[in-house]
């Protein structure tokens, strides 16, 4: 049971991504699922989250600039992130809840994905 990540990269201020989180051995829509961020130097932040029932929970730092969402066809979640700034840079990780009651609190996910690096620069 795992996730991999991808879709992350190098972007100016200003501009998108778009990151998948895959799963593989078990199927992402049974499951809540959310997005992590680690910048240098900073503690892991949590992004936002969605519940199996497609509810959604995001961070007052994520709020109106990225999107979680799931595509159950690739069974994948993924997240789009626009308006994008150089504090926005880190690793990425996904990682696999029940639900997102606690969706902040990391110990409340089971799996975890290896991460894709995100570089916001001029």
């Amino acid at each position: 049971l795992y996730f991999v990540e991808s879709g992350g990269g190098a972007v100016q201020p200003g501009g998108s991504l778009r990151l998948s989180c895959r799963g593989y051995g078990f199927s992402v829509e049974y499951y809540a699922n959310g997005w992590f961020r680690q910048a240098p130097g900073k503690e892991q932040e949590g992004l936002a989250c969605i519940n199996w029932h497609n509810s959604t929970s995001y961070a007052d730092s994520a709020k109106g600039r990225f999107t979680i969402s799931r595509d159950d066809t690739k069974n994948a979640v993924t997240l789009q992130m626009n308006s994008l700034k150089p504090e926005d840079t880190g690793v990425y990780y996904c990682a696999r809840e029940d639900v997102c009651d606690n969706w902040l609190t990391q110990s409340s996910y089971d799996r975890w994905g290896q991460g894709t690096q995100v570089t916001v620069a001029s």
